[in-house]
């Protein structure tokens, strides 16, 4: 043990600083995120992530939303295990048959008012596998979409505007 010390000691810290946050597009989207969170949702907004059959592209985007660069946490999202806590989903990839009737017992789960996010071209239009045997395509064609978020994958970035646009029409809707 003393000689981890004293090798701590004659090294000192090797680890990177921090990056700083020098995107303006993020700190706006962001500040934006936070005021209509802050105003519709009581300061926190839950979201469920459904992977209803996709390619994986769409989710590893999402969850870089958590990491420590985007840190969608300090504008008052944040992610959620149960869709009875949730007040959007966010449904990734073509709906597979399997997924079909897991996908309808999550919306049916998550207390109204809901939104739903499709995201990705596939969640949007069934992307490459579009409708067959396998696909029902769209999410919308398993469970109504108030907005869709483009891209194969969105950028995190995207998935920022996104969920600000989604919220943006709920007030609109009121």
């Amino acid at each position: 043990m003393l000689r981890i010390l004293g090798k701590i000691q004659r090294i000192g810290i090797v680890t990177e600083p921090v990056p700083r946050l020098d995107e303006p597009a993020l700190t706006e989207i962001g500040e934006q995120l936070k005021a209509r969170v802050g105003e519709q949702f009581g300061g926190s907004l839950a979201i469920r992530e459904v992977d209803a059959g996709s390619c994986n592209g769409c989710e590893l985007e999402i969850q870089a939303l958590n990491n420590p660069y985007y840190s969608i946490e300090r504008f008052g999202v944040h992610f959620v295990a149960s869709p009875r806590h949730a007040d959007m989903l966010l449904v990734t990839g073509p709906v597979s048959r399997h997924m079909e009737a897991a996908l309808r017992r999550t919306y049916a789960a998550t207390p109204e008012p809901k939104l739903v996010l499709a995201v990705g071209e596939c969640g949007a239009n069934g992307g490459e596998f579009g409708t067959s045997y396998a696909s029902c395509g769209a999410v919308s064609n398993v469970i109504p979409v108030d907005a869709v978020i483009r891209g194969c994958p969105p950028t995190p970035l995207d998935l920022l505007r996104g969920i600000l646009e989604a919220i943006g029409r709920r007030s609109s809707d009121r």
